[in-house]
């Protein structure tokens, strides 16, 4: 299993590159950070539509994470830092892949 890490910096202004990418290396998760964007426009459509499936948790203007998984969609473990009920940054989210945790 391929894994990579990819700091997006805003996902609105570097999907054409992430799309790109996927195509190009085919990784079979990646682990987006600083999307930039709240959870209603996250670009879920254009992510499926290059046959990745994907969990995010995302904040308007900074933070945000996401994990994408190539033909399958990740398994939602965890949303926010345990044990901190006042966390209101999006820096963490636990996912499932294939019997893999990935956070």
């Amino acid at each position: 299993m391929r894994i990579v890490t990819y700091n997006v910096n805003g996902i609105k202004a570097r999907l054409p590159r992430l799309l790109e990418y996927l195509a190009e290396q085919t990784p079979d998760v990646v682990c987006l950070q600083e999307l930039k964007s709240s959870d209603e426009t996250f670009p879920e459509a254009e992510i499926r539509a290059a046959g990745y499936g994907a969990l995010w948790h995302g904040q308007k203007g900074f933070n945000g994470v996401a994990v994408l998984a190539r033909g399958a969609d990740p398994v939602e473990r965890q949303r926010g830092l345990a044990g901190e009920p006042e966390d209101e940054h999006s820096r963490y989210l636990e996912t499932e892949v294939d019997g893999v945790v990935i956070a």
